[in-house]
């Protein structure tokens, strides 16, 4: 039977409780007996009673705040696409009063990540739920125990950590990515003897696990694939100015002349493919990740040969969507939600939709 021709008075007279009692149960309120709530529930089963959770949720006249820990980033990074999604989230469930409140850790310091998730975790009333993109696995993990133990939800995003128990992740799949990248590489590359590899370190550490991922999947394939193939690293360090970019891969390419493909596995490519524009030197190309407009723009002008996609606005308006639905709507969610890969060429960036999402 629908529910929306369904009366609570027809449930309260097949339950034998009053409408009242009928109310409550329906809006998860309390001040139901035992024995009313159960009444209650096998005439709803009787009658096939399927709730209109929207109509529900807005009469239950509550607000939700949830939380979302991300890195620091520049002015039209991936992480500030990431946020746009977000945002559009709690816009189209605005009439449900969701919000949405960010802070930002630096990357490479555990230590930060470490004191917003407590100043989070302090907040009165607690949060309804928290989107997280992870830190190091010993810290995140500490954190992780401590919102299962107060039974607070949480997303992660960009890492996947499944140790960690999350109601759900959202990014790519980031070793079939690395893979995958290899792959498509060396569809240009075949009879190359070396390429280089750029990354951002400090310390010794690239910013993310993603990072990590990535390279591993693009090293298994080569070393499946092209085991003579020398891979050659530069880095781009994050304590280095970036006006002594231009030199460190001047001198690279200088000393390696016979490097005519790039790679890298974070959203800076443009970092080289700028400098090639500037140099001149039209025989190389690199490969790299994220539609950010700096890179979009070097793979319009061809220093760039293919960007892999991987849908950051999608990404932060399926983590407010995921706890809507979970935590408003009581629905379930699905624990892992992988991003497509794309890939973008010149030929089709500008087609590309980076705010397409389902629902």
């Amino acid at each position: 039977m629908n529910a929306g021709k369904i009366r609570i008075k027809d449930i309260a007279e097949r339950a034998g409780v009053s409408v009242g009692t009928v109310d409550r149960v329906l809006h998860a309120r309390p001040n139901v007996s035992p024995k009313a709530l159960e009444k209650v529930n096998k005439a709803l089963e009787e009658m096939d009673y399927k709730p209109n959770m929207y109509a529900s949720a807005l009469a239950y006249n509550k607000s939700y705040t949830f939380y979302s820990l991300i890195p620091k980033h520049e002015s039209e990074a991936y992480w500030e696409e990431v946020e746009e999604g977000a945002k559009a989230a709690c816009d189209r469930y605005r009439d449900f009063r969701i919000s949405n409140k960010v802070l930002y850790y630096n990357r490479f310091s555990p230590e930060t990540f470490a004191r917003l998730m407590n100043e989070i975790l302090k907040q009165e009333p607690e949060p309804d739920g928290i989107i997280i993109v992870p830190s190091k696995i010993e810290t995140t993990s500490r954190y992780a125990d401590i919102m299962h133990k107060r039974n607070i939800p949480f997303v992660l995003l960009d890492s996947y950590m499944p140790d960690l128990k999350p109601l759900s992740f959202y990014g790519q799949d980031s070793f079939a990515s690395g893979y995958f990248a290899a792959r498509t590489l060396m569809m240009l590359a075949p009879k190359e003897k070396e390429i280089m590899l750029m990354k951002q370190m400090r310390n010794g550490n690239v910013a993310s696990k993603q990072q990590e991922n990535r390279e591993t999947g693009f090293r298994h394939y080569m070393h499946d694939h092209f085991p003579s193939v020398k891979i050659s690293e530069v880095n781009l360090s994050l304590d280095e100015k970036r006006e002594n970019y231009d030199k460190i891969l001047e001198q690279f390419f200088t000393k390696h002349p016979q490097v005519h493909h790039c790679i890298t596995f974070n959203s800076k490519a443009h970092l080289v493919g700028e400098y090639l524009l500037r140099s001149n030197r039209r025989n190389i190309q690199i490969m790299g990740y994220d539609m950010v407009p700096k890179n979009a723009e070097c793979v319009r002008q061809g220093s760039i040969s293919f960007l892999i996609a991987q849908h950051a606005y999608m990404q932060g308006y399926a983590c407010v969507d995921a706890l809507f639905r979970a935590i408003v709507l009581k629905k379930e969610v699905d624990p892992v939600n992988y991003m497509p890969i794309e890939l973008l060429t010149k030929e089709n960036i500008n087609y590309y939709r980076r705010k397409n999402v389902i629902g």
